[in-house]
């Protein structure tokens, strides 16, 4: 059983893990493995999610997800398949907990007047040094 909060406990039995030849370290040249591992969660047909967070999880991680409604996560940074997959694992659990996170509503603050009178000074001294820059009319006045 994986842990993803309190309240989110998803089985084994609903991951699916296929390994192929990795870019990677140990998947190129003579003597390969099949070293490179890819996790398949059905996130439409999962009994362990709510709709609510059905919705939530293919919000936010809508570019891992397939038309099928199919997360995917590949790890293929160890030579080790079983490094390997812990290490999708791991990842899956991370995504999982991110995209299940309550979204905290904005607080809207006001602008303390302190940062408006700085930025208005800051525009009053960029002017000024703008028109000093300038070059001086014939009649003497700007």
């Amino acid at each position: 059983m994986l842990r993803i909060s309190d309240r989110v406990v998803i089985p084994y039995e609903e991951l699916r893990f296929i390994a192929c030849r990795s870019s990677g370290p140990g998947g190129q040249h003579v003597n390969t493995a099949d070293t490179r591992v890819t996790l398949f969660f059905d996130v439409d047909n999962s009994p362990s999610l709510t709709e609510l967070q059905k919705v939530a999880v293919k919000g936010k991680l809508r570019r891992r997800i397939d038309k099928r409604g199919v997360l995917q996560v590949t790890s293929q940074k160890f030579r080790s398949q079983k490094t390997n997959k812990d290490s999708a694992v791991e990842r899956f659990v991370e995504l999982m907990q991110w995209a299940l996170k309550p979204v905290v509503p904005r607080k809207e603050t006001r602008v303390p007047k302190s940062a408006k009178r700085r930025r208005l000074e800051r525009k009053r001294q960029t002017a000024e040094r703008k028109r000093g820059r300038r070059t001086p009319d014939v009649s003497g006045e700007y």
